[in-house]
Parts: C-alpha cells; structure tokens; sequence
C-alpha cells in the first residue's frame, strides 16, 4: 500500500502504480497574516525530499490596494532559499544591502550559510493598487561543509533559465540537469528542480535523481492509474522509471536530489547540529544578528 500523511488519501490500486509512489502528501495551510501558504515540506511522515526540507506553495491570491505580502525582517542559517514566482512580484532586502524585485520567472537564490537576515514586502507602486501573487518557495540544507560558509544572494533573471519541449510538454529546468539542459543555478548538492506545463492527455517521463518529488501546482495527474489531484505532492520510488500523465491542464514542479543527511529544523532555523540552532536563536534574541538594510526599523521576534 503506498505510504501516505494523515491528509493524504488512501488508494488500492495496481501493484505498478503503488511501486511508482513512495508517498502521497496533501499539504497543510500555514496562516501568515495577510494570506496562507500550502506547505507541503516538511511534513509528518516525510522531512526532505534530496536536499529540499521546505515547500511552500504561495497563492495564488488577490490583494486589495494597501495589503499584500509584508514579511518583516527574519534569521535564517545554514540553508538557501530559492523564490520562484508565476505572477506578482515580492521586493527583496537582506543584510548584505541586496535590494532585489523577484518578477515571475525569475529564479532568486538566497544563501543563509553562517546567518543572514531578509524581508520580503512590496514595492509603494505595486502595494497601492490592487494586486495578485502566486508561487513557490522552497529552501534547500546546505551540505554539512558548506553551512557555515559566508552568506550570498544571487539574482537569476527568467531570460537566463533554460528552456525545451519535450513532446510537446514546455519545461523550464530552473535548478540541475535534466532534459538535455543545465541551469545556470549554483549548487552545493545534486539539486534538481523543473517546472512544466502540461495539457490534458499529455504524458512526461520524469529525469532521474536519486531522490524525487513532483508537485501540482494547478490540474491534476495520473501515475499508472493512480489520481494525484491538485496541490499534492508525490514522493517517487527511488530506481523507478516514472511516467506521468496530465487528467487536465496542469502547471507541475519536480524536485529531487541527493540525500544530504538528517537536518534540526525550529523556526526559521535549519541545521545538522541543534546546538547551532539554539545559538542563533539566542543570537536573535540578544541582536547579533546584521540588520536588514533599508529595513531596520522592525523585525519577528523569536
């Protein structure tokens, strides 16, 4: 029987299918003031995913002229965030002085390393009028070598990810190799992260990586006969040839990568070692954190 989270919905069919499907996740929603998240990692029964320990699907949502996205100043260490946007725009700053307009189809990297803090809000001119946003952000464990190395952040402008069809399904490979194409995207781990966009009746194989996951972000697939609906995340058979099938127009992600070992996670704060997770929340608590430049009125409090 395939393994599933407690939202996940229980299936009986063919032997291939469920040899196919590790796990079956329904993800919960996250409130965060302004509009909720679909988080699909971590989850109960699965933590990563490769590399991957975090997954969250924002939107799409509409705001009214004077709200929208207003996330104030906050610690991260040992991880990367990767934002990744289908509509709207988030304005970006961080410690280091970047200042930064993620667009749709840009890819943006964010590198926590020893400690970095960002925010992510709006500019004036997209705030005061009426206004949607819709995307992923997922953050990535850096390897145990490369946690402690200094912070960065690294803009990657949509003109810059590659891009193919393959038999008529439209790909964007926006991290690693598949497909015949490599992004551009710096990486610490075998990373794989591809977005398609697939019509109904369309079938795609998935590339390969030691671990694997897709995610629908709009439409729906089928696995051998077996439904993956809307927002579900799917957990891949490591070794097994995969083939999905779109049951209607459908905008997917595939992640995966290599196993980069068991991370602590608290708060906004991941790491290989919980020590170094309670010293930087005391860090924060006591201010030793660099301040967001441009942004250092506020903050989140532990």
């Amino acid at each position: 029987m395939i393994n599933q989270s407690k939202a996940a919905v229980k299936s009986n069919t063919q032997d291939n299918a469920t040899s196919a499907i590790e796990l079956m996740i329904l993800p919960h929603e996250k409130d965060l003031g302004e509009f909720t998240v679909r988080r699909s990692l971590p989850s109960v029964q699965r933590k990563m995913v490769g590399p991957w320990i975090f997954f969250d699907h924002m939107g799409p949502a509409t705001f009214a002229a004077g709200s929208g996205v207003n996330v104030r100043p906050h610690p991260h260490i040992n991880l990367a965030t990767v934002t990744y946007l289908f509509e709207g725009e988030i304005l970006h700053r961080d410690s280091l002085g970047n200042y930064a307009t993620i667009s749709p189809g840009d890819l943006n990297l964010m590198v926590a390393g020893k400690g970095i803090v960002h925010s992510e809000r709006e500019r004036p001119e997209i705030n005061s009028i009426e206004h949607r946003l819709h995307g992923l952000q997922l953050w990535l464990a850096l390897p145990e070598k490369d946690e402690e190395i200094d912070p960065a952040f690294y803009h990657y402008p949509a003109s810059s990810i590659p891009a193919t069809s393959v038999d008529g399904v439209a790909l964007r490979v926006l991290i690693g190799t598949a497909f015949g194409l490599t992004s551009p995207v710096l990486t610490y781990a075998s990373t794989l992260y591809v977005e398609g966009f697939m019509s109904e009746g369309q079938t795609l194989e998935v590339p390969e990586a030691p671990e694997r996951a897709i995610y629908v972000a709009k439409g729906g697939l089928k696995i051998n006969g077996t439904a993956i609906p809307e927002f579900a995340m799917v957990i891949v058979t490591p070794g097994e040839q995969v083939s999905i099938e779109a049951s209607a127009e459908s905008r997917i992600a595939i992640i995966g990568g290599e196993n980069v070992g068991k991370r602590f996670v608290e708060w906004n704060f991941i790491s290989s070692r919980k020590a170094r997770i309670e010293q930087a929340k005391q860090d924060w608590r006591e201010g030793k954190f660099a301040k967001v430049k441009g942004d250092e009125q506020e903050f989140i409090p532990y």
